[in-house]
């Protein structure tokens, strides 16, 4: 999602924030004390429109329907067109098999999916491998931490190295950014997810003890070899990736037009090859992946509260950010971090970076180049934070709540949104994200 700062914002009320912070309290609330209602797609969908009308209609008497407008057409659609394209193609690769769930099996599939996360991105990445993970695991008892740190890793901190792998990077990227000045991010993606890939290992270790014998037996005895089916839709694949990366105007300059067709046309490639994977993937294919409609309808609906509702909130942030005196790279970590959390990454990084222009580079001293036009160290700062701490909660990365959905479609039980705060990203992550900051920043 991208706030468009081109137009002039009109000031807006901090009481406006009330239907944004109601659709976080509905998501947080809801699935612990009315879980039945809760279930259905269709009432996900009636709580967005009723805290999104009143947005609209605010919106629209303070003058600002011009920011609307271009959130819903050139935000909410193009972040529901990838994310839905993604899990339509990966939902045609079957990887069958079942190898024994040793830790350091699920160890080896979560590094896979950290070091493919940043070359097809976090969606990607996690739509190819959750639901081979899920079937590794099946057998065994104790398995949601292993959801857990798949969402932390592959769904989020596995995508730091390419303007590819996260979105916040990529609107960077389009900032000016050089693409091969991401590769500086490596040490950091080393260190955090080696980090929380040996945190994963030791935890996974522990529950592998404890798990029950005859889960052990079945474990080891239901052995099947990994084969994969509907290998077309990796040609698919890597077409939506060549799409976002090489189909916009820093490479095809007509594309900066005010045609909507035009304006449109990376969406076009993309869902395109969405429908040729429906068209030519086999039915029996989906069918043994267990491939529903049901996780996808679930982010729109839900994202599309998120994405209307939180427009006021960017547009007070975007005009009082220079009273929030961050002016320093853990300043800017932090913040980026903690609004990353709750308000979805990539608006957070570009609210920061218009904030970053806006200090006209004071901050570039002791020889920190420049670089997407603000001092190469605040961009390092908000390209961390708002990568890494979106997966603080189920709402910070798309992939986060798609993770969760097809889990609790395959019977895990997955903590509600404010115990996978409190009893796993506030205790497991933030010390590993606090370290990055003393190390690195």
């Amino acid at each position: 999602m991208l706030l468009t700062i081109t137009h002039e914002l009109n000031a807006v009320s901090g009481l406006s924030a009330i239907p944004f912070v109601l659709m976080l309290a509905c998501i947080a609330i809801f699935p612990i004390f009315f879980s039945k209602f809760w279930e259905e797609n269709k009432n996900k969908l009636l709580v967005s429109v009723v805290l999104s009308v009143p947005v609209i209609a605010y919106l629209f008497i303070r003058g600002n329907s011009t920011v609307l407008y271009d959130t819903v057409l050139f935000d909410y659609i193009p972040f529901l067109i990838l994310l839905g394209s993604l899990f339509v193609i990966t939902g045609g690769i079957y990887i069958d098999g079942d190898i024994e769930a040793k830790p350091g099996v699920n160890v080896l599939l979560m590094g896979i999916g950290a070091a493919l996360a940043s070359f097809i991105g976090t969606t990607g990445a996690a739509m190819l491998l959750i639901r081979p993970l899920i079937s590794i695991n099946s057998e065994r008892k104790y398995k949601v931490h292993t959801i857990l740190f798949f969402i932390a890793i592959v769904a989020n901190c596995g995508g730091l190295m390419t303007p590819l792998g996260d979105p916040p990077l990529f609107v960077m990227y389009l900032r000016g950014a050089p693409f091969f000045w991401f590769f500086k991010l490596g040490v950091e993606w080393l260190f955090v997810n080696g980090l929380l890939l040996l945190i994963f290992f030791l935890t996974d270790l522990y529950f592998h003890k404890r798990e029950p014998n005859k889960n052990l037996v079945m474990d080891k005895t239901n052995i099947r070899p990994i084969t994969i089916r509907g290998k077309l839709n990796f040609v698919w694949l890597a077409g939506v990736i060549l799409s976002v990366a090489f189909v916009n105007k820093q490479y095809i300059p007509f594309l900066d037009s005010d045609n909507m067709v035009l304006k449109y046309m990376r969406e076009f490639f993309i869902a395109a090859f969405a429908v040729v994977s429906l068209l030519t993937t086999s039915k029996k294919v989906r069918v043994s992946n267990g491939f529903s409609w049901a996780p996808i309808v679930e982010v729109a609906y839900l994202f599309a509260g998120i994405f209307i509702t939180m427009v006021p909130c960017l547009i007070y942030l975007q005009l009082n950010a220079r009273h929030l005196g961050v002016t320093t790279p853990a300043q800017f970590y932090y913040a980026a971090g903690a609004l990353s959390s709750f308000l979805d990454n990539t608006p957070t990084a570009v609210t920061f970076h218009s904030l970053a222009l806006g200090l006209n580079g004071s901050l570039a001293h002791g020889g920190v180049s420049m670089v997407a036009g603000i001092p190469e160290n605040l961009l390092r700062a908000i390209c961390l934070g708002a990568v890494m701490f979106g997966s603080m909660t189920y709402i910070g990365n798309g992939p986060n709540f798609m993770v969760k959905s097809i889990a609790e479609e395959n019977n895990i039980n997955m903590p509600h949104f404010f115990k996978y705060i409190y009893g796993f990203s506030l205790i497991v992550l933030l010390p590993v994200y606090v370290l990055v900051h003393l190390l690195f920043l």
